[in-house]
């Protein structure tokens, strides 16, 4: 646990957008505000425009991304890293830790503050709730301690906690699809208990006006209590359901998630609820003409292949702008909006 001197000094290193993202860690999304958001969406914007009609440009030349990774990872990694190729920059991929020095027992501390002394920006993600607030934090001391700049860290999700950059591509995604965040229904489906990605989702959509959340999971799945206090005190109406049929058609966003073995102490508590939710044509049939339907990926059964063809399925469209949303990050970050 941090101390609340660290937490001060973690303030400093994780501070707000307020409008500029140059050097800046990116550890949640409670950095950003909505008018943070219509900014950065401009600029993905921007980014895809680049990618569609040039490929990749070079304003990131020179610059170094180190992608270290405690657990597997495709879409986050590799967008990240081809993110980082469209715009210039050079990538080393530290994924797969068990081949590194951490399996000599290198904490995650020493491991950040060496190669901020080799990269421009560190994407860090962790299996802990908390390591890269923990990691920010080692940086920029060490950093301070020797008179450097500090070396800025993007949080690619840390256990339960939170993740930043997925929800920034889901929120854009939403933008995009119903033209707008505000006045919507946004429907959450899976294990919601361990998904960092729902937290982070929940926490931008707090943001918007008349926005409101159905949370359909397993008891034993429901969103944190403190959670779901945090979104009542912001006027966020929610509500729950145990089954996805029965409010199919209340909402204008789907969000699916699966449910997380890798989360769950023994086979016997993950085979207890998995399987609990799946989405089929016949639930498809049963919602707005005009919802949508998404899933940060990987599925592992949720979502029939079948859906794949309909319309309202736009979770690799979703997928694909992660790439623009992640240009947008590190462009940001390193200071070339």
């Amino acid at each position: 646990m941090l101390t609340y001197e660290e937490r001060s000094k973690l303030f400093t290193v994780a501070e707000p957008i307020n409008g500029v993202l140059t050097g800046k860690a990116v550890l949640s999304v409670e950095q950003f505000s909505r008018t943070d958001l219509d900014r950065f969406f401009e600029e993905a914007d921007w980014m895809k425009r680049i990618k569609e009609q040039n490929g990749s440009t070079d304003i990131l030349r020179g610059k170094i991304l180190v992608n270290l990774f405690y657990e597997a990872s495709t879409r986050t990694d590799s967008s990240f890293s081809i993110a980082m190729k469209r715009l210039g920059g050079e990538v080393h991929n530290i994924v797969g830790v068990q081949f590194s020095s951490v399996s000599k027992g290198e904490t995650l501390s020493d491991t950040v503050r060496v190669l901020s002394g080799y990269a421009d920006l560190i994407v860090l993600r962790h299996h802990q709730k908390g390591a890269a607030a923990e990691a920010a934090l080692a940086i920029y001391k060490e950093r301070t301690k020797q008179g450097l700049p500090n070396i800025p860290l993007i949080n690619a999700g840390d256990g339960v906690g939170e993740h930043p950059s997925q929800a920034l591509l889901d929120t854009y995604t939403i933008n995009q699809k119903c033209g707008g965040l505000d006045d919507l229904t946004v429907g959450l489906v899976g294990d919601l208990k361990h998904g960092r990605t729902v937290h982070s989702l929940a926490k931008l959509l707090s943001l918007y006006r008349n926005v409101k959340l159905i949370f359909v999971s397993p008891e034993s799945l429901n969103m944190p209590e403190e959670l779901v206090e945090e979104l009542k005190a912001k006027g966020v109406q929610m509500s729950v359901a145990k089954d996805i049929n029965e409010v199919a058609n209340q909402a204008d966003v789907w969000y699916i998630t699966r449910v997380q073995k890798e989360r769950f102490e023994s086979e016997e508590a993950y085979q207890a609820v998995s399987g609990s939710y799946r989405v089929t044509l016949d639930t498809v049939a049963s919602m707005k003409p005009t919802a949508i339907i998404m899933h940060p990926l990987p599925r592992v059964g949720e979502i029939d292949e079948a859906v794949d063809e309909l319309p309202q399925a736009v979770y690799f469209e979703q997928a694909s702008n992660g790439m623009y949303v992640r240009m947008a990050l590190l462009s940001g970050v390193l200071g070339k909006w």
